[in-house]
C-alpha cells in the first residue's frame, strides 16, 4: 500500500503564550515555512513565525497607476486622436478637464486590485486544505492553538521535526496528509 505523502507536522497548544513561544522557538531552529492558526488573531504571532512581507500595498499601488493612467489616456484618445471637437477654442488636448475622471479611475483600479490582490496573496478561496484532515484541527476554532512546519522546509526530516515539536511540551502532534 502507497503512503500518502506528509504535508507537514502540527502540534497543538493550550494557550496563545504558548503558541508564540513555540513560534519563536521554531523559527530561531531554522524552520522557515511554518504557520500557525488559532481561533483569534495574537498579537506578535506574525512576526514570531517570520512573517513580515505585506505585497498588498503595491499591488493597490499598482492598481492605482494602471487606473490613473487608464483614465486620462482614454479621455485623450476620445478628445484629442478619435473625435476632436473644436469647443468654444479649447484646444483637443485640455488636460484640466481629464482630472475627475483621472483620478476616479485611479480610485477605481486601486479598490478593485485590493479586493483581488487581497484574495490571491492569501491563497483564497481554498474550499479545502490538508490540514482539515487532522480531527483535532477542529478544536482550531474554538479553544486551541497550533503551529505547523511544513514537508516543504529545507530542515524538515520527519523524525528530528517531531522531536523538535515534542520538546516543546505541546498538547498532541499529528501527521498532517496531502
Amino acid at each position: 500500500m502507497k503512503r500518502d505523502p506528509i504535508y507537514g507536522i502540527l502540534a497543538e497548544f493550550d494557550s496563545p503564550t504558548a503558541l508564540v513561544e513555540a513560534a519563536r522557538k521554531t523559527h530561531q531552529a531554522g524552520y522557515k515555512r511554518i504557520d500557525a492558526y488559532s481561533p483569534f488573531p495574537i498579537e506578535g504571532l506574525a512576526e514570531e513565525i517570520g512573517f513580515h512581507r505585506d505585497e498588498v500595498p503595491l499591488v493597490v499601488l499598482i492598481g492605482g497607476i494602471v487606473g490613473g493612467l487608464t483614465g486620462y489616456l482614454m479621455q485623450y484618445w476620445m478628445s484629442a486622436v478619435d473625435y476632436p471637437l473644436n469647443i468654444g477654442g479649447k484646444p483637443p488636448h485640455s488636460w484640466p478637464a481629464f482630472i475627475v475622471i483621472t483620478f476616479e479611475m485611479t480610485i477605481l483600479f486601486a479598490g478593485i486590485s485590493a479586493v483581488f490582490g487581497m484574495l490571491a496573496l492569501n491563497g483564497l478561496p481554498m474550499p479545502y486544505h490538508p490540514v482539515f484532515n487532522v480531527p483535532r484541527f477542529a478544536l482550531a476554532s474554538k479553544d486551541r492553538f497550533f503551529l505547523m512546519v511544513f514537508s516543504n522546509d529545507k530542515k524538515y526530516h520527519p523524525a528530528e521535526t517531531r522531536e523538535f515539536l515534542e520538546s516543546l511540551a505541546p498538547r498532541s502532534i499529528s501527521e498532517v496528509p496531502s
